[in-house]
């Protein structure tokens, strides 16, 4: 086995790339990876230097990892800006770190890629050392692992690795086999509202369409850009991490994944959502709205994408980070798990306490939202 450092991987053939993401999540294939890069989403002027950690057999690929140079914590959705100040404070340089993830993509999935004919253990354990291996010797401050899958989980905390607990809220389809039987598992207020939210598609005259796969036309891509931007430029808070660019490249390349949710009134797009499918997996991306219609954001966004769900067999639908409001539609909070290892032995030792207590405040949330859940429990 030889170990390579892969700054593009457009240089990787993609079919060699797609043996080691298989069924696995959708955002580490090939295709989505090479437009973030060939589009300038993820570049050293964006904060997110590749540096593709590969292990390969002869002229065989058979592991790897997505590996960023990181100048900054944006677009990650693990949030580090603490630890980064206390470094400072201490005289500790904090950037370039080191971060294994998926750009500005909040997806839980596997993080170190194996092919599946080759010994999974000793391939994920080479990858583990080299992370800190290649973090020592590049001085960077540290390795973050984010959204991380239990068996990478495991692995890493064997190296080292401290582990930390987030929550997302996700629809889980408990055997619903039409929309009816999702709303009538609902508390009888809940209910009640949802219902007085989906009457207003009706009086607004909103027409609600899904575009799917191969059969998107080729002009809408232009218009869920700028239906993109709506949401950045109307929130103070908003970064524009994608550009035009990249979404012409996923017309060319990634096509066969995506799903259009567009809301229409008197014929004209009025908002859509940006919907990624694989498997029996939904994965809500982003969301926009030329015009504020009131409850528009809750149909197009979860109601339609539901309805979609449960009409496809779709078992588990992730809209993406943050919204309590997703919980009062039925969305319950699911535990993430991402895993850091920090250089210097001083910053280790307090981010390991601050890890220690934040896990017990999180787990108590996260029980917090099951005990409150907007569906009634059998």
């Amino acid at each position: 086995m030889r170990l390579e450092i892969c700054d593009h991987l457009g240089s990787i053939e993609p079919a060699a790339w797609s043996s080691l993401v298989g069924d696995a999540n959708p955002f580490l294939e090939w295709g989505w990876l090479t437009a973030l890069e060939d589009s300038g989403c993820v570049s050293a002027e964006t904060g997110w230097l590749p540096k593709h950690l590969t292990v390969w057999d002869g002229q065989s690929l058979i592991g790897a990892c997505p590996l960023y140079v990181k100048g900054n914590s944006q677009g990650e959705f693990v949030f580090d800006h603490g630890w980064a100040e206390a470094a400072e404070r201490a005289g500790i340089r904090y950037f370039p770190k080191l971060l294994v993830a998926i750009p500005f993509t909040p997806a839980t999935g596997p993080r170190l890629l194996v092919h599946p004919e080759t010994n999974r253990v000793q391939v994920a354990e080479l990858l583990a050392a080299t992370l800190k291996d290649v973090c020592r010797r590049g001085a960077f401050s540290s390795v973050h692992v984010n959204f991380c899958l239990p068996e990478d989980v495991e692995l890493l905390a064997s190296h080292g690795f401290s582990r930390r607990i987030g929550y997302q809220f996700q629809w889980i389809n408990r055997g619903w086999n039409t929309f009816d039987d999702y709303l009538s598992a609902f508390r009888s207020k809940r209910r009640v509202q949802i219902k007085r939210e989906l009457r207003e598609l009706q009086t607004q005259g909103v027409e609600i369409t899904v575009h799917e796969g191969d059969a998107i036309p080729d002009e809408l891509f232009a218009p869920m850009f700028r239906l993109y931007k709506t949401t950045i430029d109307k929130l103070f808070w908003g970064r524009q991490y994608l550009n035009e660019k990249l979404f012409d490249l996923l017309r060319q390349r990634w096509k066969n994944r995506l799903c259009f949710f567009v809301a229409r009134r008197h014929g004209e797009i009025v908002a859509g959502t940006f919907t990624v499918r694989k498997g029996d997996v939904l994965y809500g991306r982003y969301w926009g709205a030329f015009e504020d219609l009131r409850y528009l954001h809750f149909n197009v966004c979860y109601y339609a994408s539901i309805d979609y769900c449960v009409r496809h067999g779709i078992q588990r639908f992730e809209p993406g980070a943050g919204g309590e409001f997703k919980h009062l539609r039925g969305f319950d909070a699911r535990p993430t798990v991402s895993m850091h290892w920090i250089a210097d032995k001083r910053l280790a030792a307090a981010v390991d306490d601050y890890l220690k207590r934040e896990r017990h405040a999180v787990n108590d949330e996260i029980e917090w939202y099951e005990e409150r859940s907007a569906i009634r429990r059998e």
